[in-house]
């Protein structure tokens, strides 16, 4: 579990961000609800929300861990398991209380970071969109949306989940080739709350006793 952890949601969710010259399809409804959700989220002056992250293989979730989401504007902090990520807007910071390790480095500028709304971004160069009708996700009646990778990048398809009467993702379903599967249901919101100034900074005084690596 922690492997696909790190994987999957420590890396940052990756999926590479060059552009690419294949043609593309992208369903106008799709893009429509994709683009609300987006332009919400930005308008934001911060988002909280909790989330559960499922992996597995096959297809089947077989663990799930409860975690934690902050962002203002580029910065984010997450917290799942014994691992906290930061992003400060400039650096990532990789914090794993179990193992007494930091990662520092910066992003890179060819991926994406994770966050809600990181396929929201970046299907408009790298996937395929389609729109696959309704489906109930939790009790919510969700816009389906499927997106299908138009260069090889590690993922057979994502599916997104959009509550699009309040223009939310309320859930994320990604695919990978070697058949493991990664998903995060997102309950929760709240948003433009008074957060702590050091809500987005790392305090390198609070782990004297780690080993710090900078890449």
């Amino acid at each position: 579990m922690k492997n696909i952890i790190s994987k999957v949601i420590l890396g940052s969710f990756v999926v590479t961000a060059a552009g690419f010259a294949n043609a593309q399809k992208i369903d106008a409804k799709a893009q429509k609800i994709l683009d609300d959700v987006t332009a919400n989220y930005n308008a934001k002056k911060n988002t909280y929300f909790k989330f559960s992250f499922g992996s597995g293989i096959n297809g089947a979730v077989t663990k799930t861990e409860p975690g934690i989401y902050y962002s203002a504007g580029d910065k984010y902090k997450l917290k799942i398991m014994d691992t906290e990520q930061i992003f400060d807007g400039n650096k990532i910071y990789n914090i794993n209380t179990e193992d007494m390790e930091v990662t520092i480095a910066k992003p890179n500028g060819s991926s994406v970071m994770f966050s809600p709304i990181n396929y929201l971004s970046t299907y408009r160069n790298d996937y395929n969109v389609t729109y696959n009708g309704k489906k109930v996700v939790n009790g919510v009646s969700a816009d389906f949306i499927k997106l299908t990778p138009i260069k090889a990048n590690g993922l057979k398809f994502v599916y997104l989940f959009v509550d699009s009467a309040k223009k939310q993702m309320i859930k994320l379903e990604q695919y990978g080739n070697n058949r493991d599967i990664a998903v995060i249901a997102i309950k929760e919101y709240k948003e433009n709350q008074n957060l702590d100034p050091n809500m987005f900074v790392f305090d390198k005084n609070k782990y004297k006793n780690y080993i710090i690596t900078e890449l």
